[in-house]
């Protein structure tokens, strides 16, 4: 069967009033980006309440609607087929054949759903159901005819031409990226943070990136790591534009001046000012980190408080509630956890107490950083400014 266009579902964005043709045009920004790469020519547009994506000749089908299954604020992807509109007995004989083609077994319950957008049309939507559901049955009469739980649900949509559809691809949901403002992930590598700033994105946010290098105790190939990682978020979240900042001679300053078990939450913490520096920059409402409630010791509620002190942005952390295992599982849905388990290493991992602070104290941790006033703040500027940017699309 050769489908022509694709009808798309949405969900939230139904919901929304007035301001919502916003949320329509975000979304079809964004289906018109992730299909810019496939083969064929799209045209994308809104009619009568519903966003379609017509097909213009040959495409590819798998991976278009791989692209689609991307997007988020799609709750449905519905291949259809186009047919023009020759009367009602070509209309019969044309659902009959779209029947026969995609159901070889027709031992099946079926309805059909008629929606007349054009109100022109000699027939209205209860005599078209009742109708074709006659024509059906009568070209395949193994077939039966169930309202409440069918195994197909034709819908049939008269318009200029006549829309046929009967499979609904699942898609991921959410909110169309780029409708509730933008935020600033703390991506380290692992394989937290690219699954926050999925399910940040999910939600309508658009995202930057922060990466913290550690030349020479971390690799040139740990940052293509990260810059892989953040390729495959933005085929969800849109192109991302990646802060690389070297961090190594603050992480060594730290070591040098701090308590060694401390370094983590104060290196955490820098992290943090230096994320929210460039945040504030670009025009960002919140960090986003791959945090979660007890998983290291930077991580108990003691730490995260300390961390989240030094913050003056809201910190968002979509992963607080969740399991390790939870995680893993969305990050294999989203194909970053293979990427997030090659063995190099991160900034995080290199300079390690072996007994690290759990329920460390904000005074105290204030105290150990005026250790670090003499030239924190040139190591901070130097930081920043000599900070590389990645655009990833």
């Amino acid at each position: 069967m050769e489908f022509h266009s694709f009808l798309i579902k949405y969900g939230e964005i139904g919901i929304k009033g007035k301001n919502r043709y916003l949320f329509e045009d975000a979304l079809m920004r964004q289906i018109k980006f992730a299909l810019k790469e496939v083969d064929g020519k799209f045209f994308v547009h809104k009619c009568h309440g519903r966003v379609y994506v017509d097909c213009e000749g040959r495409y590819d089908y798998e991976e278009t609607v791989e692209r689609l299954k991307s997007v988020f604020g799609i709750v449905g992807i519905c291949p259809v087929v186009r047919i023009e509109d020759k009367g009602f007995e070509e209309l019969q004989k044309d659902v009959i054949h779209f029947i026969e083609e995609m159901y070889p077994d027709k031992k099946k319950t079926f309805k059909v759903e008629a929606r007349r957008a054009k109100k022109q049309y000699p027939m209205n939507s209860m005599e078209i159901n009742c109708e074709l559901g006659g024509a059906i049955l009568d070209a395949f009469p193994e077939m039966k005819v169930d309202v409440h739980h069918p195994d197909i649900r034709l819908n049939v949509e008269i318009r200029e031409e006549i829309y046929l559809y009967s499979e609904i691809i699942p898609g991921p949901g959410g909110m169309p990226v780029g409708t509730n403002g933008s935020a600033m992930l703390l991506l380290s590598g692992g394989i937290d943070s690219p699954v926050a700033g999925y399910m940040v994105a999910k939600r309508g946010v658009e995202l930057e990136a922060v990466y913290f290098h550690a030349p020479p105790y971390t690799s040139e190939r740990a940052k293509e790591k990260v810059v892989d990682l953040a390729r495959i978020v933005s085929k969800y979240a849109g192109p991302i534009k990646l802060h690389v900042v070297n961090f190594t001679d603050i992480q060594l300053y730290i070591y040098e001046q701090c308590p060694h078990e401390e370094l983590t939450i104060i290196m955490r913490r820098y992290m943090m000012k230096i994320a929210e520096y460039f945040a504030k920059k670009d025009g960002c409402l919140g960090l986003v980190t791959g945090e979660s409630i007890g998983q290291v010791a930077s991580q108990t509620m003691q730490s995260l408080a300390v961390t989240n002190a030094v913050c003056t942005m809201p910190v968002y952390r979509p992963l607080i509630g969740f399991d390790k295992k939870e995680i893993v599982e969305i990050s294999e849905k989203i194909d970053t956890y293979e990427t997030s388990i090659q063995p190099y290493e991160d900034c995080c991992t290199i300079f390690v107490a072996k007994h690290p602070v759990t329920k460390p104290n904000l005074e105290r941790i204030e105290k150990s950083e005026e250790n670090l006033n003499e030239k924190m703040e040139s190591l901070f500027r130097e930081a920043v400014e000599t900070a590389e940017i990645v655009q990833v699309k």
